[in-house]
């Protein structure tokens, strides 16, 4: 099994350090500095890159750290990727040696046209398809893309750990207590989130299970989040329609 490394960047990114013995690799990495101090300081050698979608935030740092290391570096096989060796598409495996697991990729659109996920050994790296209480705004996809991505992201099992790209959290989950005031779970996880943050700790990783339960974009079905939706856009009839009343009210939020 391999250790995961939560390493802060800009305002509220996360970057993802997988490290076995001395060997490692990242999701995600926006900014090479941040990387850089912690493959130095722990002796560790970059095998691979995992890139979950095109945006600066997530893949900014790919063409400093390859000039450091000869990484292997992983992307989605129709968005343009820095330094990208091999493209990928939902359905492939993604192999890291070092630490002898596959990860499957996920194709999940709705952020960007091209996003993907990776999942393996009860980890899911989502970049910014699905957050913790929240999912991403659709910059290029449709409301139907993103919630059958979501819907994907959903039927993994409940332990798996989400590996998000940003701490937002906290102000997902007071528009979260808008949609859905009478969930119970929501406000304990409410209280607990603020209490983290507080001390300056981490909301992230969260399961699958903490998600479905919390989460009112994975809960387009339940009646407080429908009739929520309805209040917004009356015209709501489905869970897409739902889910898209909802991405809209939290745009403007």
């Amino acid at each position: 099994m391999f250790d995961v490394i939560r390493i802060p960047a800009f305002k509220d990114n996360y970057i993802w350090l997988l490290r076995k013995g001395a060997a490692a690799a990242v999701v995600d990495p926006g900014d090479a500095q941040p990387v850089l101090e912690v493959l130095e300081r722990e002796h560790l050698s970059l095998t691979a890159i995992l890139v979950t979608h095109h945006h600066a935030d997530h893949q900014g740092g790919v063409s400093r750290l390859l000039a450091h290391y000869r990484a292997e570096v992983f992307g989605p096989a129709v968005e343009s990727i820095t330094g990208r060796t091999t493209p990928v598409r939902g359905g492939d495996r993604v192999r890291i040696p070092f630490c002898d697991i596959e990860f499957q990729v996920l194709d999940v659109p709705g952020h960007t046209l091209g996003h993907v996920a990776y999942y393996g050994a009860g980890c899911l790296f989502c970049g910014d398809t699905l957050f913790g209480a929240g999912c991403g705004r659709l910059f290029e996809g449709t409301a139907t893309q993103m919630a059958d991505s979501l819907a994907r992201l959903a039927a993994l099992p409940d332990q798996t750990a989400v590996y998000c790209a940003h701490e937002y959290t906290q102000a997902n989950l007071r528009f979260a207590l808008a949609v859905e005031p009478g969930n119970r779970c929501l406000r304990s996880r409410a209280e607990a989130v603020s209490l983290a943050r507080d001390e300056g700790l981490p909301t992230i990783p969260s399961t699958i299970a903490l998600e479905k339960a919390s989460n009112p974009f994975l809960r387009c079905g339940e009646p407080e989040v429908v009739a929520s939706a309805r209040r917004r856009v009356p015209g709501a009839k489905d869970a897409v329609a739902v889910f898209a009343a909802l991405r809209a009210w939290k745009d403007g939020f």
